[in-house]
Protein backbone atom coordinates (compact mmCIF):
# COMPACT_ATOMS: atom_id res chain seq x y z
CA UNK A 1 0.00 0.00 0.00
CA UNK A 2 1.00 3.62 -0.47
CA UNK A 3 1.96 5.43 2.53
CA UNK A 4 3.91 8.14 4.55
CA UNK A 5 6.18 7.39 7.27
CA UNK A 6 7.90 9.65 10.11
CA UNK A 7 11.00 9.61 9.12
CA UNK A 8 14.64 11.65 10.38
CA UNK A 9 15.77 13.82 8.38
CA UNK A 10 19.72 12.67 9.49
CA UNK A 11 18.43 9.54 7.83
CA UNK A 12 17.14 10.70 4.68
CA UNK A 13 18.80 10.16 1.67
CA UNK A 14 19.08 13.35 -0.05
CA UNK A 15 17.83 15.73 3.64
CA UNK A 16 19.04 19.22 2.59
CA UNK A 17 21.93 20.95 4.35
CA UNK A 18 19.14 23.94 4.80
CA UNK A 19 16.79 22.02 6.74
CA UNK A 20 17.98 23.45 10.29
CA UNK A 21 16.80 26.61 9.07
CA UNK A 22 12.99 25.98 7.72
CA UNK A 23 10.79 24.89 10.05
CA UNK A 24 8.76 23.69 6.73
CA UNK A 25 12.00 22.01 5.39
CA UNK A 26 12.67 20.41 8.47
CA UNK A 27 8.75 18.92 8.15
CA UNK A 28 9.09 17.94 4.40
CA UNK A 29 12.50 15.97 5.07
CA UNK A 30 10.76 14.57 8.26
CA UNK A 31 8.19 12.69 6.36
CA UNK A 32 8.79 10.11 3.66
CA UNK A 33 6.35 9.00 1.02
CA UNK A 34 6.58 4.64 0.61
CA UNK A 35 5.16 1.93 -0.24
CA UNK A 36 4.90 -0.71 2.76
CA UNK A 37 3.07 -4.11 2.62
CA UNK A 38 -1.12 -4.29 3.01
CA UNK A 39 -1.58 -4.90 6.88
CA UNK A 40 -3.56 -7.52 8.01
CA UNK A 41 -5.98 -6.82 10.64
CA UNK A 42 -5.63 -9.13 13.88
CA UNK A 43 -8.09 -10.82 16.09
CA UNK A 44 -11.23 -8.51 17.03
CA UNK A 45 -9.57 -6.61 14.38
CA UNK A 46 -11.07 -5.00 11.40
CA UNK A 47 -9.17 -3.42 8.38
CA UNK A 48 -10.47 -0.42 6.67
CA UNK A 49 -9.52 1.14 2.94
CA UNK A 50 -9.28 4.85 4.08
CA UNK A 51 -11.10 7.49 2.08
CA UNK A 52 -10.39 10.29 4.06
CA UNK A 53 -7.70 11.14 7.28
CA UNK A 54 -7.61 14.57 8.94
CA UNK A 55 -4.61 16.13 9.45
CA UNK A 56 -4.24 16.97 13.24
CA UNK A 57 -1.45 19.31 15.48
CA UNK A 58 -1.11 15.91 17.20
CA UNK A 59 0.68 14.40 14.30
CA UNK A 60 2.76 18.02 13.85
CA UNK A 61 3.84 17.38 17.13
CA UNK A 62 4.86 14.10 16.15
CA UNK A 63 6.61 14.93 13.12
CA UNK A 64 8.64 17.97 15.08
CA UNK A 65 10.04 15.96 17.73
CA UNK A 66 7.60 17.17 20.36
CA UNK A 67 5.87 13.79 21.05
CA UNK A 68 8.82 11.35 20.97
CA UNK A 69 8.54 8.71 18.57
CA UNK A 70 7.45 5.31 20.02
CA UNK A 71 8.70 3.69 16.92
CA UNK A 72 10.79 4.04 13.83
CA UNK A 73 8.49 4.67 10.44
CA UNK A 74 5.43 5.28 12.40
CA UNK A 75 2.70 6.28 9.90
CA UNK A 76 1.09 9.32 11.22
CA UNK A 77 -3.16 10.27 11.23
CA UNK A 78 -5.38 9.30 13.59
CA UNK A 79 -8.82 11.15 12.48
CA UNK A 80 -9.79 8.34 10.13
CA UNK A 81 -12.44 7.59 7.66
CA UNK A 82 -13.05 4.59 5.38
CA UNK A 83 -14.99 1.26 4.95
CA UNK A 84 -14.40 -1.92 6.48
CA UNK A 85 -13.00 -5.02 3.63
CA UNK A 86 -11.62 -7.21 5.69
CA UNK A 87 -12.23 -8.89 9.08
CA UNK A 88 -9.71 -10.31 11.67
CA UNK A 89 -10.83 -13.51 13.25
CA UNK A 90 -13.78 -13.12 15.52
CA UNK A 91 -14.35 -9.65 14.72
CA UNK A 92 -18.24 -9.50 14.09
CA UNK A 93 -19.45 -5.46 14.77
CA UNK A 94 -19.30 -4.69 11.37
CA UNK A 95 -19.66 -5.98 8.23
CA UNK A 96 -17.74 -5.60 5.07
CA UNK A 97 -19.19 -2.17 3.40
CA UNK A 98 -19.81 -0.52 6.49
CA UNK A 99 -17.78 2.91 6.60
CA UNK A 100 -16.22 3.69 10.45
CA UNK A 101 -14.08 6.19 11.84
CA UNK A 102 -10.59 5.08 13.66
CA UNK A 103 -9.75 7.58 16.18
CA UNK A 104 -6.70 8.86 18.45
CA UNK A 105 -7.56 6.16 21.17
CA UNK A 106 -6.58 2.49 19.78
CA UNK A 107 -7.15 0.81 22.88
CA UNK A 108 -6.38 0.72 26.61
CA UNK A 109 -5.95 -2.45 29.37
CA UNK A 110 -9.94 -2.66 30.38
CA UNK A 111 -8.41 -3.76 34.26
CA UNK A 112 -6.94 -0.95 35.92
CA UNK A 113 -8.22 1.41 38.21
CA UNK A 114 -9.32 4.27 36.18
CA UNK A 115 -10.83 1.93 33.15
CA UNK A 116 -12.51 0.34 36.04
CA UNK A 117 -14.11 3.77 37.06
CA UNK A 118 -14.54 5.12 33.64
CA UNK A 119 -11.91 6.84 32.87
CA UNK A 120 -10.12 4.47 30.07
CA UNK A 121 -8.31 7.95 28.65
CA UNK A 122 -6.01 7.71 31.78
CA UNK A 123 -5.20 3.71 31.79
CA UNK A 124 -1.38 3.53 31.47
CA UNK A 125 -1.24 0.67 29.11
CA UNK A 126 -3.70 3.10 26.17
CA UNK A 127 -2.07 2.84 23.02
CA UNK A 128 -3.02 5.87 20.28
CA UNK A 129 -3.53 5.52 16.67
CA UNK A 130 -0.95 7.25 14.45
CA UNK A 131 1.74 6.98 17.73
CA UNK A 132 1.90 3.68 19.08
CA UNK A 133 0.54 2.11 15.64
CA UNK A 134 0.17 2.86 11.94
CA UNK A 135 -2.59 5.52 11.20
CA UNK A 136 -4.30 6.63 8.17
CA UNK A 137 -1.90 8.67 6.07
CA UNK A 138 -2.14 5.67 3.68
CA UNK A 139 -4.63 3.55 1.63
CA UNK A 140 -5.18 0.62 3.88
CA UNK A 141 -5.39 0.93 7.89
CA UNK A 142 -5.99 -1.64 10.62
CA UNK A 143 -8.10 -0.86 14.13
CA UNK A 144 -9.72 -2.96 17.02
CA UNK A 145 -12.76 -2.99 16.55
CA UNK A 146 -13.87 -2.13 19.98
CA UNK A 147 -12.24 1.50 19.46
CA UNK A 148 -13.49 2.67 16.22
CA UNK A 149 -17.14 4.53 15.50
CA UNK A 150 -19.88 4.59 13.00
CA UNK A 151 -20.32 7.68 11.47
CA UNK A 152 -23.40 10.19 11.02
CA UNK A 153 -24.79 9.07 7.87
CA UNK A 154 -25.46 12.72 6.56
CA UNK A 155 -22.22 13.68 6.87
CA UNK A 156 -19.50 13.33 3.92
CA UNK A 157 -15.87 11.72 3.92
CA UNK A 158 -14.06 14.49 4.34
CA UNK A 159 -16.53 16.52 6.66
CA UNK A 160 -16.50 13.45 9.54
CA UNK A 161 -12.49 12.87 9.62
CA UNK A 162 -12.01 16.19 11.89
CA UNK A 163 -14.71 14.85 13.89
CA UNK A 164 -12.88 11.96 15.40
CA UNK A 165 -10.33 13.94 17.21
CA UNK A 166 -10.75 17.60 16.70
CA UNK A 167 -13.98 17.30 17.10
CA UNK A 168 -13.61 14.38 20.26
CA UNK A 169 -11.13 16.09 22.40
CA UNK A 170 -12.54 19.45 21.96
CA UNK A 171 -15.73 18.01 23.24
CA UNK A 172 -13.88 16.56 26.04
CA UNK A 173 -12.34 19.90 26.71
CA UNK A 174 -15.72 22.16 26.94
CA UNK A 175 -16.98 19.30 29.31
CA UNK A 176 -14.08 19.56 31.71
CA UNK A 177 -14.70 23.60 31.91
CA UNK A 178 -17.90 23.13 33.43
CA UNK A 179 -19.59 25.65 31.88
CA UNK A 180 -23.04 26.71 33.09
CA UNK A 181 -26.10 26.69 30.78
CA UNK A 182 -25.88 30.25 28.93
CA UNK A 183 -23.18 30.80 30.42
CA UNK A 184 -19.39 33.04 28.43
CA UNK A 185 -16.45 30.55 27.01
CA UNK A 186 -13.24 32.31 26.24
CA UNK A 187 -11.61 30.31 22.94
CA UNK A 188 -7.61 30.79 22.93
CA UNK A 189 -6.49 29.53 19.66
CA UNK A 190 -9.04 29.08 16.76
CA UNK A 191 -8.17 25.88 14.47
CA UNK A 192 -9.77 22.10 13.56
CA UNK A 193 -10.82 21.99 17.50
CA UNK A 194 -11.34 25.12 18.35
CA UNK A 195 -14.58 25.94 15.42
CA UNK A 196 -16.44 22.75 16.41
CA UNK A 197 -16.20 23.53 20.17
CA UNK A 198 -17.57 26.67 18.76
CA UNK A 199 -20.34 25.95 16.79
CA UNK A 200 -21.24 23.10 20.22
CA UNK A 201 -20.89 25.70 22.56
CA UNK A 202 -23.06 28.39 20.61
CA UNK A 203 -25.78 26.00 19.85
CA UNK A 204 -26.11 24.74 22.89
CA UNK A 205 -26.68 28.48 24.19
CA UNK A 206 -23.55 29.79 25.04
CA UNK A 207 -21.77 33.07 24.19
CA UNK A 208 -18.43 32.23 22.56
CA UNK A 209 -15.53 34.61 22.73
CA UNK A 210 -12.29 33.76 20.76
CA UNK A 211 -9.27 35.15 20.93
CA UNK A 212 -6.29 34.24 18.66
CA UNK A 213 -3.60 35.94 16.45
CA UNK A 214 -5.17 35.04 13.25
CA UNK A 215 -7.43 37.64 11.35
CA UNK A 216 -8.90 35.35 9.51
CA UNK A 217 -9.81 32.83 12.03
CA UNK A 218 -11.00 35.90 14.18
CA UNK A 219 -13.39 36.37 10.70
CA UNK A 220 -14.48 32.85 10.81
CA UNK A 221 -15.58 33.06 14.25
CA UNK A 222 -17.88 35.58 13.71
CA UNK A 223 -18.71 33.56 10.71
CA UNK A 224 -19.68 30.81 13.47
CA UNK A 225 -21.39 33.15 15.54
CA UNK A 226 -18.91 33.75 18.06
CA UNK A 227 -20.65 37.14 20.24
CA UNK A 228 -16.37 38.75 19.82
CA UNK A 229 -13.11 38.41 18.83
CA UNK A 230 -9.79 39.57 19.72
CA UNK A 231 -5.48 38.85 20.07
CA UNK A 232 -4.88 36.44 22.61
CA UNK A 233 -3.49 39.07 24.82
CA UNK A 234 -6.27 41.03 25.03
CA UNK A 235 -9.12 40.59 27.60
CA UNK A 236 -12.86 39.39 25.78
CA UNK A 237 -15.83 41.62 26.58
CA UNK A 238 -17.09 40.93 29.72
CA UNK A 239 -15.38 38.10 32.33
CA UNK A 240 -15.80 34.46 31.31
CA UNK A 241 -17.32 31.18 33.15
CA UNK A 242 -14.83 29.16 31.70
CA UNK A 243 -12.03 29.11 28.95
CA UNK A 244 -10.32 26.73 26.90
CA UNK A 245 -7.22 27.15 25.54
CA UNK A 246 -6.50 25.62 21.88
CA UNK A 247 -3.20 27.05 20.95
CA UNK A 248 -0.09 24.96 22.52
CA UNK A 249 1.65 28.44 23.86
CA UNK A 250 1.69 28.61 27.69
CA UNK A 251 2.41 32.02 27.85
CA UNK A 252 -1.49 32.28 27.38
CA UNK A 253 -2.53 30.49 30.44
CA UNK A 254 -1.56 33.56 33.33
CA UNK A 255 -4.02 35.60 30.52
CA UNK A 256 -6.97 32.97 30.16
CA UNK A 257 -6.87 32.84 34.18
CA UNK A 258 -7.33 36.65 34.63
CA UNK A 259 -10.21 36.42 32.21
CA UNK A 260 -11.94 34.15 34.32
CA UNK A 261 -14.40 34.95 36.59
CA UNK A 262 -14.96 33.55 39.91
CA UNK A 263 -15.11 30.16 39.98
CA UNK A 264 -13.90 29.84 36.58
CA UNK A 265 -12.72 26.77 34.90
CA UNK A 266 -9.44 27.21 32.17
CA UNK A 267 -9.14 23.88 30.24
CA UNK A 268 -6.07 23.46 28.43
CA UNK A 269 -7.04 21.24 25.42
CA UNK A 270 -3.13 19.87 23.73
CA UNK A 271 -1.51 17.19 24.03
CA UNK A 272 1.92 19.46 23.79
CA UNK A 273 2.13 23.21 25.91
CA UNK A 274 5.21 24.80 25.75
CA UNK A 275 6.34 25.97 29.56
CA UNK A 276 3.80 27.86 31.50
CA UNK A 277 5.10 30.97 32.94
CA UNK A 278 5.04 31.18 36.91
CA UNK A 279 1.50 32.21 37.68
CA UNK A 280 0.53 35.07 40.36
CA UNK A 281 -1.65 33.41 42.95
CA UNK A 282 -3.67 36.75 43.92
CA UNK A 283 -4.30 37.50 40.23
CA UNK A 284 -4.80 34.83 37.91
CA UNK A 285 -5.66 31.84 40.87
CA UNK A 286 -7.48 33.22 43.73
CA UNK A 287 -11.32 33.11 43.83
CA UNK A 288 -11.62 29.18 43.25
CA UNK A 289 -10.70 29.31 39.68
CA UNK A 290 -9.33 26.12 38.08
CA UNK A 291 -6.77 24.90 36.06
CA UNK A 292 -7.57 21.45 34.01
CA UNK A 293 -5.84 19.51 31.97
CA UNK A 294 -7.33 17.54 29.13
CA UNK A 295 -6.06 13.84 28.19
CA UNK A 296 -7.28 12.36 25.06
CA UNK A 297 -10.91 10.97 25.66
CA UNK A 298 -13.01 8.22 26.44
CA UNK A 299 -14.90 5.83 23.92
CA UNK A 300 -18.00 7.19 25.62
CA UNK A 301 -16.75 10.92 24.59
CA UNK A 302 -16.51 10.25 20.91
CA UNK A 303 -19.72 8.62 21.15
CA UNK A 304 -21.37 11.36 22.75
CA UNK A 305 -20.20 13.77 20.21
CA UNK A 306 -20.94 11.99 17.16
CA UNK A 307 -24.54 12.15 18.51
CA UNK A 308 -24.39 15.36 19.33
CA UNK A 309 -22.71 17.02 15.63
CA UNK A 310 -25.54 14.98 13.90
CA UNK A 311 -28.08 16.63 16.12
CA UNK A 312 -27.07 20.16 16.34
CA UNK A 313 -25.81 19.38 12.88
CA UNK A 314 -21.69 20.62 13.13
CA UNK A 315 -20.48 21.52 9.97
CA UNK A 316 -16.40 21.72 9.82
CA UNK A 317 -14.60 23.59 7.58
CA UNK A 318 -12.51 21.71 5.60
CA UNK A 319 -9.64 22.09 2.78
CA UNK A 320 -8.85 19.11 1.16
CA UNK A 321 -5.37 17.84 0.18
CA UNK A 322 -4.58 14.78 -1.90
CA UNK A 323 -2.93 12.08 -0.05
CA UNK A 324 0.40 13.08 -2.12
CA UNK A 325 0.49 16.34 -0.56
CA UNK A 326 0.55 15.13 3.25
CA UNK A 327 4.17 16.52 3.97
CA UNK A 328 3.46 19.53 2.40
CA UNK A 329 -0.45 19.63 4.32
CA UNK A 330 1.14 19.51 7.69
CA UNK A 331 4.32 22.14 6.73
CA UNK A 332 1.34 24.46 5.76
CA UNK A 333 -0.76 23.59 8.93
CA UNK A 334 2.41 24.52 11.15
CA UNK A 335 2.40 27.87 9.46
CA UNK A 336 -1.05 28.59 10.29
CA UNK A 337 -2.25 28.46 6.49
CA UNK A 338 -5.71 26.95 6.72
CA UNK A 339 -9.01 27.95 8.58
CA UNK A 340 -11.14 24.87 10.25
CA UNK A 341 -9.43 21.65 9.34
CA UNK A 342 -7.07 20.02 6.44
CA UNK A 343 -8.29 16.72 5.57
CA UNK A 344 -6.21 14.22 2.84
CA UNK A 345 -8.03 12.75 0.44
CA UNK A 346 -7.89 9.32 -0.89
CA UNK A 347 -9.76 10.34 -4.09
CA UNK A 348 -8.54 13.28 -6.11
CA UNK A 349 -12.50 13.40 -7.22
CA UNK A 350 -13.33 14.40 -3.83
CA UNK A 351 -10.85 17.60 -3.66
Amino acid sequence: MHAWIVDSPSEREGATSSAADSRSQRILDSLRETELADPEPGAGEVRIRVTACGVCRTDLHLVEGDLPAKRAGTVPGHEIVGVVDRLGPGSNRFAVGDRIGIAWLRSTCGHCHWCRRGAENLCPEARFTGWDADGGYAELAVAPEAYVYRLPAAMDDLHAAPLLCAGIVGYRALRRTDLPPGGSLGIYGFGASAHLVAQVAIAQGARVHVLTRSARARQLALELGAASVGEASELPPEPLDAAILFAPSGDLVPPALRALNRGGILALAGIHLTDVPPLNYQRELFLEKELRSVTANTRADGEDFLRLADALKIVPTVVARPLAQAAQTLADLANDAYEGAAVLAMNNEQI
